[in-house]
């Protein structure tokens, strides 16, 4: 890759792997889940969404808006709300961890709607190491008496991001992805107002908490988005999702670095297992990933995930 395409790539393995560690911040200063998705999503849209329109990519999406509400749903809004409050419960290096099992999500989501994906032996090997490391990571957890429930929201936080491209490859791969993500998150806000006026906090947030909230918004989401659509036309959609790889690495180090989370050997076994098992399950017998130094919207929209934000 060249020099820019580095320097893009390590950004994006370090923002998208931020969010874990200000929404713990913004959980722990009592912060609401509805004023949490709120702030990230309004401040972003605010961002994105004169952007989009100087650009030309909102009037493209007339005809299209009940696909694109669906992957709205899919990627964001559920997501979102599932995974702020699955953190409340939880550390951020854990989530950030079992968020990485959305590559192997993805390859079995796939397979069983009709992708040319084959379940070879070693795709197998990469699916049961992935499981078995999200069980050494539940384990301890459940026995310590947690509760099941925020261990099934990160997982069902894990599925919609791993539903929302084959969505957007399948439904939406013909429209520009800078303009679906100003639409989506500008509902997600219009969606949100409402139970954000509701729970709005009773005094003003902490300066820790409120940094955390812009941060999401304008790093996390806005910045995160325009860097990632330069990633891809750099060094094409297939390399740029490599950062899926690296995220949950970043979540671990600021977790234990910054907050004080525990580093145990079973979150060292695990994150080997599921960052392993990811590689094994999507990389075995695929080609060689090639430059691709002119995307066309459909390979926008292909290699873009908001993860995911997370």
């Amino acid at each position: 890759m060249s020099r820019r395409g580095w320097v893009l790539f390590g950004l994006m393995s370090v923002i998208w792997g931020v969010p874990y560690l200000l929404i713990k911040v913004a959980d722990d200063g009592g912060v609401s889940v509805p004023v949490l998705v709120f702030a990230r999503v309004a401040i972003g849209s605010a961002v994105l969404l004169p952007l989009a329109i100087r650009r030309g990519q909102i009037r493209v999406l007339a005809g299209r808006w009940r696909w694109l509400a669906v992957f709205a749903v899919v990627e964001i809004m559920l997501p979102w709300a599932l995974l702020s409050d699955a953190e409340r419960h939880l550390s951020s290096s854990l989530t950030g961890l079992l968020i990485a099992v959305v590559p192997i999500i993805g390859l079995v989501l796939a397979r069983l709607t009709g992708g040319p994906e084959q379940l070879t032996a070693l795709r197998w090997v990469g699916l049961l190491a992935g499981l078995a490391g999200v069980a050494l990571l539940a384990g301890p957890h459940l026995e310590s008496g947690g509760g099941a429930w925020p261990i099934a929201e990160v997982m069902l936080v894990a599925l919609c991001y791993a539903t929302g491209p084959l969505i957007a490859n399948r439904k939406l791969g013909d429209l520009p992805g800078l303009g679906m993500t100003a639409v989506c998150l500008a509902a997600t806000a219009l969606v949100y107002a409402a139970p954000a006026a509701l729970t709005w906090p009773s005094r003003m947030p902490s300066a820790a908490v409120l940094a955390s909230l812009a941060a999401l918004g304008v790093v996390c989401t806005a910045l995160a988005f325009v860097l990632f659509f330069q990633l891809i036309a750099e060094v094409g959609p297939a390399r740029a999702t490599v950062i899926t790889y690296v995220n949950p690495a970043v979540a671990v180090a600021l977790g234990v670095g910054v907050l004080g989370e525990p580093l145990t050997p079973a979150i060292l076994a695990a994150f080997v297992l599921i960052l392993s098992g990811s590689v094994l399950a999507t990389r075995s017998g695929l080609p060689r990933p090639q430059r691709a130094p002119d995307p066309s919207p459909r390979q926008l929209r292909t290699a873009d995930r908001p993860a995911v934000p997370d």
